[in-house]
């Protein structure tokens, strides 16, 4: 039986993709393995949305390729294969395939299409030009979902991205939003096993707006409700802020997960409309004091982009007026990449990179300290959690992989609820009663 090995880079979207590509291998007959040394198959799933994420999907690829076997097949797919794909097949020799969304690559013979690599065949680069590769038509999020093997999954509800911010590379490659039925979701949600569900799309709040004779604006907010019946959590990630309506406060709220990711990006009005984006710091204020009046214990996380061409010093600093006043559980803030084709690659008035580090430095000690703060006011509470691993569990207030988390007693058993008091907080992560903090140590997360 031939084996495979996939690693997956980037974002909780590319791994759906991942575990779909993955429940595909099986079903022709390969068999997985964690030793990429002892691979027929060596897949990368790759990321483009920024250069460091590219930097890394490189170093991954040419990493993995010393690690494998001279006979195996490297296989390079996901974000940046689509994005740079006869480019990159050019640029690194090293890779057997280059293969865009919806391209197969498996091995083993089958009839799905005709395009398939047969078992023992000589390896072939197949350059795969971006411009002229079709958009997919959810090859990747029809496929069947093997079994969570943790007690969470994420579920991608839709692809590609109607908005067009000038920072961003990504409706160029993953083409217009294009939503699932809600039938095929809660298909997947039942084949996944899991007890909390992680829904996520490029933009998860315009769910359905793309098809409005079946589903339509809001349909968000159905599509919550019925997952949420169908298993103990449901969280979202990625919420255009814009579209956070009342009706989908409410949703998330009778989830019983009142976790809201809302991607904001900055809070200059100015700047904002330069990136091409709705809002402005006070609105989201507003929106925030309005959520935390609705449910006081709803978690916040969001994200912010330093450094985009025209930031002026008036600009950071009513970004860190506003960290400090919107007390926010999470904050991730990243420096400004320059994407090419995007709006912002031919604006003028970049920043300095040295100013746009003391930026970020300056954001990320701020943010830290709230943080710290946010969960040291949650010591001597209960909160109810899901074990994940053995010792490690999350409340509503942690996303998985992202955020925080609660160390608890090694004997709660894994998958299950349990209601633990915090007995103390080691920076981002709490301590519930019956763990020694000092026998976490540097190993606490």
């Amino acid at each position: 039986m031939q084996r495979f090995y996939v690693e997956t880079l980037g974002c909780p979207k590319n791994d759906v993709d991942s575990d779909k590509l993955v429940g595909a291998l099986v079903a022709d007959g390969m068999q997985a393995t964690d030793d990429a040394s002892a691979a027929d198959l060596v897949v990368v799933n790759t990321c483009a949305f920024i250069g460091e994420a590219r930097q890394e999907s490189i170093d991954t690829i040419l990493a993995l390729d010393e690690q494998r076997q001279s006979a195996s097949r490297l296989v390079v797919t996901g974000c940046m294969a689509e994005r740079y794909g006869s480019e990159l097949a050019e640029a690194l020799p090293e890779v057997d395939q280059v293969a865009g969304f919806g391209q197969a690559f498996n091995l083993v013979p089958t009839d799905r299409d005709g395009t398939e690599v047969p078992t023992g065949s000589a390896p072939a680069r197949k350059l795969i030009p971006v411009s002229s590769t079709p958009l997919p038509e959810f090859d990747l999020l029809n496929l069947p979902r093997p079994k969570s093997t943790v007690p969470w999954a994420y579920i991608k509800i839709a692809e590609g991205c109607d908005r067009s911010c000038g920072f961003c590379a990504i409706p160029s490659f993953r083409g217009p939003q294009r939503s699932r039925d809600i039938a095929s979701i809660l298909t997947e949600v039942d084949e996944t096993g899991a007890r909390e569900i992680v829904l996520v799309a490029q933009d998860l709040a315009s769910y359905g707006k793309d098809r409005p004779d079946e589903l339509g604006a809001g349909s968000i907010v159905p599509l919550v409700d019925a997952v949420a019946d169908a298993v103990d959590r449901v969280r979202l990630l990625y919420l255009y802020p814009s579209d956070l309506t009342d009706e989908l406060i409410d949703s998330i709220c009778r989830t019983g997960v009142p976790y809201f990711d809302l991607s904001l990006q900055h809070v200059s009005k100015p700047l904002l409309r330069r990136m091409r984006r709705w809002g402005d710091g006070q609105r989201f204020l507003d929106r925030i004091a309005d959520i935390r009046d609705r449910e006081p214990d709803a978690a916040f996380r969001s994200n912010f982009i330093v450094g985009y061409p025209g930031e002026t010093e008036e600009d950071h600093d009513q970004l860190l007026d506003f960290v400090e006043r919107a007390q926010l559980d999470w904050c991730g803030f990243f420096s400004y990449s320059n994407e090419d084709g995007t709006y912002a690659a031919d604006l003028d008035q970049h920043v300095d990179p040295s100013l746009m580090s003391e930026r970020l430095a300056e954001l990320r000690e701020m943010q830290d300290e709230i943080t710290a703060s946010r969960r040291d006011a949650l010591i001597g509470s209960d909160v109810e959690v899901l074990v994940d691993t053995a010792g490690v569990a999350r409340s509503h207030r942690e996303a998985p992989e992202i955020d925080g988390i609660v160390h608890v007693p090694a004997d709660l058993p894994v998958g299950e609820m349990s209601t633990v008091h915090i007995a103390d907080a080691l920076g981002p992560d709490l301590v519930a009663a019956g763990v020694d903090a000092a026998d976490l140590g540097d190993g606490a997360d």
